[in-house]
Order: structure tokens, then sequence, then C-alpha cells
């Protein structure tokens, strides 16, 4: 005898909206030095540092006093227990100690912020990187999008193909050529609000859902993809986990038809020490990282293996010392450099991801507990040392089905009101992070705030 369905929660929007003003209200009231500054700031684009830091929940900015650890102090006085760390920026923490001391010693004592020329920490950094990510040849940038740049580059150059296939939805900083989405007949077209796109994105690129190995083979055999490059599980769009099998059949087509293989491990560096590409076994041609590996110094990476980049510096025709579009002055700095040695060799190591991951897995019980309890038809999803919780059950299985189930009203009320209640999302989703020195303490206090969150709305 099959059991009776038991009918799921239905939030009364107008409820919502009222609840939302509510909180917006408080924050407001709350807020009076951050709303200030925020009003006058006349002379910044959006009256932000990049405008991107205006997609608030709280109609203007938290500005920062000060920040240490996973706790932010605002100019307002309040204090903050903070899941975003710089929507993965800070998953080091903010201003760990050893960083800290690392950067200290190259400004104080040893000076040379950016000179054009190598130390020996460089060396250590990228045989640490292959230890953990198994790509035998490491390059430096600023940033995760200017290493995805340069991977671009080098791929075309090395297979002779025009095009790079990606998932719809993905998130590869501002790459141009990743701004595709998979449109109603199947083919790619522009991702909408897409600002100022040099060509049509079609010209550049294709576009697979994530999870559809036929899609992806169908793209594949046009012959003229030079790389996949992919996050192995979306993050930006909220969690996408890649179903069994899944990665492994991306790796099998691209070699069938003669593509590389890009991992971008910037978000999913999470998984573990060794990111996504350690912890599933992946064997991708060249891995992304940036962000977190420099515990809050711009930073980024990309790995070739050995094949590749034998490959690359044997190619006389390829200026990859000065007009190649492959670097960039302040790329490898001295700062950067020792901020990322410090960072891998003694704060983000095995121990502290199983602290992590601990507590992750811990945030994530709670949250299904919630969603449980309530019976809502949402979800929650975890990626090693990351939780988002979703408006849908079952979890998206690709990037447009998430895209889909968005509900901004929704985010915003629970941003705003957690909050209002000294805890921080990432601004973007529904994203927890945790970092080094994260504890369960911390963990509890979200599952009571969230839990009030959730009962305000349905009791």
């Amino acid at each position: 005898m099959t059991e009776p369905s038991v009918p799921q929660t239905v939030i009364d929007r107008e409820r919502l909206a009222m609840l939302y003003q509510r909180e917006v209200d408080q924050f407001a009231a709350a807020h009076p030095r951050s709303q200030a500054a925020y009003s006058s700031a006349d002379h910044l684009f959006g009256r932000v540092p990049m405008t991107w830091m205006n997609k608030l929940a709280s109609g203007f900015p938290i500005y920062v006093d000060r920040a240490v650890g996973n706790r932010v102090f605002d100019i307002d006085g309040h204090e903050y227990i903070d899941f975003a760390l710089g929507d993965t920026g800070a998953m080091a923490g903010h201003s760990p100690a050893p960083t800290v001391a690392a950067i200290q010693q190259r400004i104080v004592t040893q000076g040379g912020l950016t000179t054009m020329l190598p130390t020996p920490d460089a060396e250590w950094v990228g045989a640490e990187l292959t230890r953990r990510f198994g790509a035998a040849k490491w390059s430096f940038s600023l940033t995760a999008t200017d290493a995805n740049r340069w991977a671009i580059r080098l791929v075309r150059a090395l297979t002779g193909r025009p095009k790079i296939l990606f998932n719809a939805y993905c998130y590869h900083g501002s790459v141009d050529e990743s701004l595709i989405v998979v449109g109603p007949d199947g083919d790619g077209i522009d991702r909408p609000g897409n600002v100022g796109a040099p060509v049509a994105v079609t010209q550049t690129s294709r576009v697979a859902e994530f999870n559809d190995l036929a899609g992806l083979e169908q793209q594949l055999a046009h012959g003229d993809v030079a790389a996949v490059l992919m996050e192995p599980a979306l993050t930006n769009i909220g969690i996408v986990l890649p179903e069994p099998g899944y990665l492994q059949g991306v790796r099998d087509l691209t070699r069938r038809y003669g593509a590389l293989l890009i991992n971008d491990e910037t978000h999913t560096f999470s998984a573990g020490p060794g990111g996504a590409t350690a912890a599933w076994g992946l064997e991708p041609d060249i891995v992304i990282i940036g962000k977190s590996i420099g515990g809050g110094i711009p930073c980024g990476a990309y790995g070739l293996s050995e094949e590749l980049a034998d490959l690359a510096l044997r190619r006389t025709d390829l200026d990859l010392v000065d007009m190649g579009g492959v670097g960039g002055t302040l790329a490898g700095n001295p700062l950067s450099v020792a901020a990322m040695r410090a960072t891998l060799e003694q704060v983000l190591t095995a121990s502290a991801f199983e602290h992590m991951i601990a507590l992750a897995s811990r945030f994530t019980e709670d949250v299904q507990q919630v969603i449980d309890r309530y019976r809502l038809p949402w979800s929650v999803s975890q990626l090693g040392a990351r939780t988002e919780y979703r408006f849908a059950d079952p979890a998206p299985r690709n990037g447009t089905e998430s895209a889909a189930c968005a509900d901004p009203l929704l985010e915003d009320y629970l941003h705003v009101y957690l909050a209002n209640r000294g805890i921080l999302l990432t601004p973007f989703h529904n994203m927890a992070l945790m970092c080094p020195v994260t504890s369960e303490q911390d963990v509890a206090r979200h599952r009571e705030v969230f839990e009030a969150a959730v009962g305000s709305l349905v009791g």
C-alpha cells in the first residue's frame, strides 16, 4: 500500500513581502553609519568600489571596520559570524596569522613587493600545487579570471581550434567566452545581462548543460572545440553536483574528440586540499585555482600537464615571453607568492579541511532538519566545506534548472533576517562556507537563526 504523500508548505507571498520590509527597516535603523557612507559615496560608480557590491538584500552595504578569523565588524559596531568569507576569497579566514606574518616579512623586512623577478617561494608554491592537484607546471596570475583567459589562449594555440565549450550558468569570472547559456532550441545564446560582449558569444564558444553527456557529445562532434572549461560542480548559480559517472564521461568524450579539459577549481577547492580534482580522482589537462590560496591577497594560478607544458614550450612560433598575452606585470609578484606559500603550508592544510568539511556536514544536516520539519519544497547541497540551500526539491541537476528555481524575494528575506541577527551568507546565493576557525557554536547559531526565519514565514 502506497504511503500518502505529506503536503508541502506553501509560503504566503504577501506575508513574505511584509516580513521582508520589516527586516529592511530594522537593518536601516541599526546601520546609520553604513547608510550615511553609502549615501555620500558620490565619486564611486554605483556608490561602491565594484558594482557587484550592490547585490544586496538590505538596500545598502554593510561597511567593514575590521575582520578577523570568521568574524566581521562593521562601522556601526555590529559583529557578524561570516559564512560568506569573501565568496571563497577568505576561505582561509580573515587575516590568518601565518599569512599575515609572511606578508609583514615581505613588506617590512625584505621589501620588493613587485619586481618582475622570481623568488624562491614560487617554486615551493608550484611544487605544492602539483602535489595537491597533479598538474606538473604552474604559472601565476592575480586572479582566476586571468588564469582562465591565459589558459584559453594556450589551448587555442596548441590545438588550432577556435572554440571553448562551457556549461550553462558556469562561473569563470568575467571571461567573455564563458557568458553563454543553452537557448530554447538547445543551441547556445548570450547569457542575459552580459555587458559589452565583443562578439556574439556563439562565435567563440559552445555550451552544454551540466550533467548532460549527450548534449556535450553533440557539441564536441563539430570538431572545433579546443577545450572544455568547466567547474567539477557548478557553484555560482548554486551548487549543482555531478551525477555518478558524469565527470568520467566528460573526460572520455574530450579525449575521443580531441579536446582538452580544463578544471576551474576556484570554488570547488572547498572539496578538499586538492579540490575536486584530488577528492574525485579527476584527470584534467589544465587546472585553474585562485582567490583562497593567497589568504586574501590577490592571486591565481593555472597548472598544465607535463605533456601540454612541453608542447607549448617547443612551439617557437608562440611568444610566451613578451607579447603572447599569457602574463601580466604584477603576476607572480613576491607579495602574493609569499602569501600563497604561507596559506598553503600553514593554514589550508589537510587537517584544516577535515575540520571544515565536518562542520559543513553538520551545517547541512541542520538545514535539512529544518526543511523537513516545516515540510518545505527546498533542498540542501554540500560541496566539501561549502553548503547551500535551494528553493527546489529535488535539487537542480544543471545550470538552467538552477537559475529557474531562484526566488529573489525569499533569498533577500533570509539574507537580511540573518544579517540583522549577526550572520552573513554569500550575497549572490544562499551559500555558507567554513574556514579553519569556524566553530560548532557558529554552526549551531546559524541553525537557531535560520529556523527562526523559516518559522516566521510559515508560523
